[in-house]
């Protein structure tokens, strides 16, 4: 059987026995199915290559392809590929990485827990949150605060935490005791005075509204990913901060995208000098060779653990919680992270990047260019004076992009829904933090074109 003989049995088979997230058929008409990644370019089956624009799913930090991960991987499998970390087993590669992890974290980090992604993730950090607060005696403390545009995965509490049109409406209701406050999304924001003081004053006002007995903690993206790449003002996370400490509630930083380099640092809120009480990581602590998340627990909260007597044990557990062979991953990326110098060329990269984009701002349509590090966006208008969101021409870029060689990803374009500002179509970039300058600067032009082509 020739190769496009053997695709075309594999796309059969596909279409017949696999699911995909974000499943409908309509989308999976056109399926490209992908044989090989090197470095920031990932290849079809028809030959083709294209430039991984969003790290495939924003996780692919190191790039494809980096034999080390694989050995790192195979040695693991070959001395103990599983083993349970349950309370009383433990395992070298598990204690190793926690260890890794909390050394390049916060400086008040102090242990780690291990799941399988970024939704588990954020799981783990709501019942944690929870936990604390029964331990310190509080146990009417059970909300949690997001961020309408916010993204912090799908299960259940998840997708309650997640506040993007789309998500919830086949899957409703939704699990109580989740709520969402305004952003801070300057290019949207429609009040007065600074967004970054103004968002966060929408979070204490929820507080103040509900009770602060009422909120176990508050979730935010250092920058959200999902919901279009938006960066806050410098003021915001400072002053939630202080916010959060005045109300006796806990900040939990879903660093899932912007943690192991992102941002050009291991750690997204140090650039304000602010530190969580819990972060939930995945995606790019292995570079998504193998699935692997966790959350990081600040002192005090790991501390309510270990004080706890028998009968208050921390009850939550999972099969895959510090896998082996995933930590031993998750140790070489980090190794490469280092050896490479890759928190330094991603911010001088997401520097040319986001300089390289504002030169598009001037094309019909663009309404903003923004990001931080290894992140970027553009968001797509129909008037650039009123700002008037451009509902659906995002979709196409994505696809003269595509007919280009570059993969990217839209954020869908909304009018305002549940007291959220209305935006535009947003294209969103994440290349993999070791990709070159002559990648970078392709990547601008590519989307120059798609921009101009689409009108």
């Amino acid at each position: 059987m020739d190769d496009l003989a053997a695709a075309d049995t594999l796309l059969d088979l596909d279409r017949r026995h696999l699911v995909h997230p974000l499943h409908h058929a309509s989308t999976h008409a056109d399926t490209r199915l992908f044989v090989e990644g090197r470095g920031a370019m990932v290849r079809t089956d028809d030959g083709r290559e294209f430039i991984d624009g969003l790290s495939m799913l924003w996780n692919v930090n190191i790039g494809h392809g980096r034999k080390e991960l694989a050995q790192a991987a195979a040695r693991q499998m070959e001395t103990l590929a599983y083993s349970s970390a349950y309370a009383g087993f433990s395992n070298e590669p598990a204690i190793r990485l926690a260890e890794a992890i909390v050394s390049r974290a916060y400086p008040t980090s102090a242990a780690v827990y291990f799941t399988t992604g970024g939704a588990e993730s954020n799981e783990s950090a709501f019942k944690t949150a929870r936990y604390y607060w029964k331990r310190m005696g509080k146990p009417g403390k059970v909300k949690i605060i997001s961020r309408q545009y916010g993204y912090h995965g799908v299960t259940m509490a998840a997708m309650s935490a997640t506040s993007l049109p789309g998500y919830q409406k086949m899957f409703g209701p939704m699990t109580p005791e989740f709520l969402q406050v305004v952003p801070p999304y300057p290019y949207r924001w429609a009040g007065n005075g600074d967004p970054g003081i103004g968002a966060a004053e929408a979070v204490e006002r929820a507080i103040e509204a509900n009770g602060a007995d009422t909120i176990a903690a508050v979730i935010a993206e250092p920058v959200m990913g999902a919901g279009g790449v938006i960066v806050p003002p410098d003021t915001y996370f400072p002053r939630l901060r202080e916010v959060c400490d005045r109300h006796q509630v806990l900040l939990i930083a879903d660093e899932v995208i912007t943690g192991f380099g992102r941002t050009g640092r291991w750690f997204a809120l140090g650039r304000w000098n602010v530190e969580p009480d819990i972060v939930s990581f995945a995606k790019g602590v292995t570079s998504g060779y193998l699935p692997l998340g966790g959350i990081i627990l600040s002192r005090t909260v790991h501390q309510a653990l270990e004080d706890a007597p028998p009968a208050e044990r921390y009850m939550h557990a999972a099969t895959y919680s510090g896998h082996p062979t995933c930590c031993a991953v998750g140790l070489a990326n980090i190794d490469v992270i280092e050896r490479d110098g890759l928190l330094e060329h991603a911010t001088a990269m997401g520097t040319r990047l986001l300089t390289g984009l504002e030169t598009l701002r001037d094309l019909p349509g663009v309404g903003e260019v923004r990001g931080l590090g290894m992140m970027a966006a553009i968001e797509l208008v129909t008037d650039k004076g009123t700002r008037e969101p451009a509902i659906g021409p995002g979709g196409k870029v994505v696809a003269e992009a595509m007919k280009r060689g570059l993969i990217l990803r839209v954020r869908g374009g909304t009018p305002s829904y549940d007291g959220a500002p209305p935006s535009g179509d947003s294209l969103c970039l994440a290349p993999p933090l070791m990709t070159p300058e002559a990648t970078i600067d392709r990547i601008v032009e590519i989307l120059g074109e798609s921009i101009a082509a689409v009108g």
